[in-house]
């Protein structure tokens, strides 16, 4: 029985330390497109024009919305930004998820602690995003005082890492 429990924590080991090393070797973009609740995402980096820049060798962190936060806007609002006219004002809210540099959830906790709660962002756009402690979890507040919780973080990728928050936030 104790050999059956040893193998099967070796498989468990080696099954997970597999797939964290192949999705460590998938950049940003990759692992965006393999994860079906981040089609929203990929539909808008398309349309924005942005999958090359997030391709690129970064490193980058991402706050990546899922679906259901695409799906809190306003959908005749999403459908104009998807729009080639809108491009440019896609691409700003797009970039205003990424930060320059690899931050870890233990960078940003780490800031936490050194700014008492609450750290200030700059974000790829050139806009600012705040990340603080609030009802015992990590948020992130935008320029219009509107809150997304960080869900999951440290979803690492070959030119950076990724986490994962529950709404779109705007500049």
């Amino acid at each position: 029985m104790k050999k059956i429990a040893f193998v099967l924590t070796t498989i468990s080991i080696l099954f997970l330390a597999t797939r964290a090393t192949a999705q460590k070797s998938q950049d940003i973009v990759d692992i965006a497109v393999s994860v079906d609740d981040f089609s929203t995402l990929v539909t808008a980096l398309k349309a924005a024009d942005l999958v090359g820049a997030l391709k690129g060798e970064g490193p980058f962190t991402v706050f990546a919305p899922v679906n259901s936060g695409f799906a809190k806007i306003d959908s005749n609002t999403l459908n104009a930004l998807l729009q080639p006219e809108n491009k440019e004002k896609l691409g700003a809210i797009l970039t205003y998820h990424v930060v320059s540099g690899k931050l870890a959830a233990s960078d940003v906790v780490a800031a936490l602690k050194k700014g008492k709660g609450k750290v200030e962002l700059t974000t790829l756009n050139g806009a600012t995003l705040t990340a603080m402690n609030k009802d015992g979890g990590i948020f992130l507040k935008d320029a219009n005082g509107n809150y997304s919780k960080i869900s999951k973080t440290d979803v690492m990728a070959s030119n950076g890492v990724i986490h994962i928050i529950e709404d779109v936030v705007m500049p």
